[in-house]
């Protein structure tokens, strides 16, 4: 149906050499025309005064300055701790008395800076029951490869039983499903 209104629009309307579907008559509008209907919408000259009469001699000493705001992610005092892979090597082969939550991020990763403070959330909740540390895919590219990490964020829970294999999740997951593997799982 579509098609035949197009088809039948086109065939009555050809258009000539030179034009975009111009009007029917030959004229065109001219320019005194196009400034009497846009007349209503003008708003005169721009003018620059106000910016001008605001500077002083000198504009550092006028200006306040400006400083980053603070948010959860700029914080350095998380409580899950940025580790290496060698660090995450000598968690694992030693020995354990609480779990490890494994937290592979990037710092250019939406669903990872969410991650992140929920599993700071969780760390307070914890406290030193469980043990939460991170670590950057960015900066661990070949580690982050060897233990398998395809999507992010991932999170591995490994058990302070050794005789247990490691639970991981990929993407991200609920608190309630975090709480959950910790608390049934390891």
């Amino acid at each position: 149906m579509a098609a035949a209104v197009v088809s039948a629009w086109a065939t009555t309307r050809p258009l000539q050499r030179g034009s975009f579907a111009s009007p029917p008559s030959s004229s065109s509008p001219s320019s005194a025309s196009l400034r009497a209907a846009a007349a209503p919408f003008s708003r005169g000259p721009l003018r620059l005064h106000s910016l001008e009469s605001s500077r002083s001699g000198n504009r550092r000493s006028s200006a306040p300055k400006a400083s980053p705001p603070r948010a959860k992610y700029i914080r350095e005092d998380y409580l899950v701790k940025k580790v290496s892979a060698k660090e995450v090597a000598e968690l694992v082969k030693g020995e354990r008395s609480v779990p490890t939550v494994v937290d592979f991020y990037a710092t250019w990763c939406g669903p990872c800076i969410i991650m992140a403070q929920q599993l700071e959330t969780l760390a307070v909740e914890y406290e030193n029951n469980v043990q939460f540390v991170k670590v950057d895919t960015d900066d661990e590219y070949e580690f982050a490869r060897d233990m398998q990490v395809r999507g992010l964020p991932t999170l591995y829970f490994i058990s302070p039983d050794p005789t247990k294999d490691a639970i991981r999740t990929e993407g991200l997951v609920p608190p309630e499903m975090i709480k959950s593997i910790i608390e049934n799982d390891l």
